[in-house]
């Protein structure tokens, strides 16, 4: 998830205009995703993903990025959590309702290698609060928004957390990874 240096996931209005991407970025994140075979997203991020990814490598000047995340998303197995989209019009994709603490886990147990959280700030702060988020990887942006969608909301619990990896870009993006810790 990208964030702002104050903890935002998005301004105010949802925007995102803020969130330095480009090919350095863009490469990084490729090496992780082209090893996940399921991909996790809020309904909102989804229907994002959907109105862009299914025809984006057909697109006059397609980027080499495009055309890679195109064909991934084309063949990953997509699992949406929503109470209002309908399965049976979507392809390659799992919706999970008003259950999805129970269903994430059996999706866990039975999914070989990981399953990635796109964006989802709102999905993020439920995940969270199930205990279903194993592994944070935050795309600090070097810009301040003031307010905004918190990366982090409704956390009643301390949530130990251990850096496991920090990686800078040349625009001066950090990315952050930390493993969930057990409390001992």
């Amino acid at each position: 998830m990208h964030t702002s240096l104050d903890g935002f996931a998005a301004g105010t209005k949802g925007e995102m205009d803020w969130i330095h991407v480009d090919e350095e970025i863009f490469d990084f994140g490729a090496e992780r995703i082209m090893k996940t075979n399921t991909a996790l997203y809020g309904r909102v991020t989804f229907q994002l993903m959907e109105s862009y990814w299914p025809t984006a490598a057909d697109q006059p000047g397609a980027s080499k990025h495009d055309k890679e995340h195109a064909a991934w998303y084309k063949t990953v197995h997509k699992v949406v959590l929503s109470n209002t989209l309908d399965q049976a019009t979507l392809t390659n994709t799992t919706v999970i309702g008003k259950d999805y603490a129970a269903a994430l886990r059996k999706l866990k147990e039975d999914t070989s290698g990981e399953i990635l959280l796109f964006g989802s700030p709102t999905a993020a702060h439920a995940l969270l609060a199930e205990n279903l988020i194993d592994e944070c990887w935050l795309f600090v942006n070097p810009v301040l928004l003031g307010e905004g969608m918190p990366v982090f909301d409704g956390i009643k619990e301390r949530l130990p957390l251990k850096l496991v990896k920090t990686h800078v870009f040349s625009a001066g993006v950090v990315c952050l990874q930390h493993e969930r810790q057990q409390e001992k």
